[in-house]
């Protein structure tokens, strides 16, 4: 069930965001006089096509549909979808308009703005859709955060390797101050620090950062889990413990005669001790108090923890429009940092790249719309900066050689396209195979 869930997420999305894209390029086309073809969501590989407003039960019950410019449809292969744009050399590798003379309605007899407007369209689309999303989220569930600043570390095996320690307190990678804890691995690969200053025991330290370990700091999720203190908000009334005199407030120092800083360090004692009773001390204000407690089958003691102090910020609906912006436009930086990152061969950050299969596990298993429409955002800002990259066959490619043709004065020739767009989809098929390699080598390991 949970792997239909993330399916039907999945593909809902990456429809609406194919939709989104390919009406950026559609509405300039339109607007510039320029005829469309067809528009379609998936490929329809082959000329198979599971819905077309021109041929089946459509074009019987809507015969004008027929008679339209444009022909709406959705294809059979889900990789991606088109907009087929009269007079130009696009995915379709269609090159017959090429052996008669430019007609006015096609791409090729526009000027070179309107024909950049076009190609800018999707990428665009994609970055206002972003905004509204993020617009929408702020001013409906509004923002919060772990701050981190008073917020200790939890390291796993690579973070204690690079030297950092549990509780310490991260202040600086460089001259950057994070605010933010959960973004704390983010911020230290996509910024490639030489120095993580931090704060241990009253002391401030810096700690040297070996680059040559930024790609495992890429592939090794959890360096820096929050390193919270034992300490008691409730016991639940389930509780094999529930008639002891604990308190809000009182924080474990010791289990089974092992000291205990923070929570993290009492599970793995207490899973040891599962189903049979352990010796507790807790400190009470200034005193500290020795219970037995039953451990659970779980290794559980069943008390409810203080939880961090997160920060919330409201929005109203107009308040949330700007900062829709800075998000998105924080959320673009942050991405293209990424992908510096994936084209330095020596971070190894390419086998982070994923395709599908990646993209269905930031799903959540249950539906959920704070989820959904964040990862729609996200990945609406990776597509649009994706299509940007100079890359025959991408948007980007097309947009270079119009920028050329501006200021050179004199458009590259459609046999020189062609080739280019040959080229650009040999690189674009073989970043999905890489994708699609990197990930079928996670399921195996």
């Amino acid at each position: 069930m949970i792997a239909i869930i993330k399916t039907l997420q999945v593909i809902l999305a990456l429809a609406i965001l194919i939709i989104v894209h390919e009406f950026g390029h559609f509405i300039f086309a339109k607007i510039f006089g320029i005829r469309v073809d067809k528009f379609f969501l998936f490929f329809d590989a082959s000329g198979i096509k599971l819905f077309s407003t021109k041929t089946g039960w459509f074009a019987r019950l809507f015969p004008k549909a027929t008679e339209w410019e444009t022909e709406y449809g959705i294809g059979w292969l889900p990789l991606g979808g088109y907009c087929k744009i009269a007079g130009m050399i696009d995915e379709s590798m269609d090159t017959e308009h090429l052996k008669t003379e430019p007609k006015p309605w096609e791409f090729r007899s526009k000027p070179a703005w309107q024909r950049l407007f076009v190609m800018a369209g999707g990428v665009l689309f994609n970055f206002i859709f972003a905004i509204l999303m993020y617009s929408s989220i702020l001013s409906i569930w509004g923002e919060s955060y772990l701050e981190n600043k008073g917020s200790k570390i939890y390291v796993n095996a690579l973070a204690y390797e690079m030297g950092f320690r549990n509780g310490d307190e991260i202040l600086s990678f460089d001259d950057y101050v994070p605010e933010d804890f959960s973004m704390l691995q983010a911020d230290l690969a996509r910024r490639t620090a030489d120095k993580a200053t931090v704060l241990r025991d009253g002391d401030t330290i810096d700690i040297y950062i070996d680059r040559n370990m930024i790609g495992e700091v890429l592939n090794t999720p959890g360096m820096f889990d929050l390193a919270m203190p034992f300490k008691v908000q409730s016991v639940a009334e389930t509780s094999p413990n529930a008639s002891l005199d604990i308190r809000e407030g009182d924080m474990v120092i010791s289990v089974a005669g092992n000291d205990v800083r923070y929570v993290q360090e009492a599970w793995p004692i207490l899973e040891e001790h599962a189903g049979e009773p352990v010796e507790v001390t807790f400190l009470r204000d200034c005193d500290t108090i020795d219970f037995e407690m039953a451990v659970d089958t779980s290794g559980r003691l069943g008390v409810l923890l203080m939880q961090p102090d997160i920060q919330r910020k409201e929005y109203t609906f107009l308040s949330s429009i700007p900062a829709g912006f800075r998000k998105t436009f924080t959320s673009i930086g942050g991405y293209l940092q990424d992908l510096r990152l994936v084209a330095t061969p020596s971070t190894e950050a390419y086998k982070s790249v994923g395709s599908f299969i990646a993209i269905g596990q930031i799903f959540p298993a249950t539906w959920d719309w704070y989820s959904f429409l964040s990862i729609l955002a996200l990945l609406s800002i990776m597509l649009g900066v994706m299509n940007l990259l100079p890359i025959p066959a991408l948007d980007g490619g097309h947009i270079v050689f119009t920028l050329y043709e501006m200021i050179a004065g004199r458009k590259p020739s459609d046999q020189f396209l062609y080739i280019m767009q040959i080229i650009g989809m040999i690189l674009v098929f073989g970043l999905m195979i890489l994708a699609f390699g990197n990930d079928i080598m996670r399921l195996f390991r």
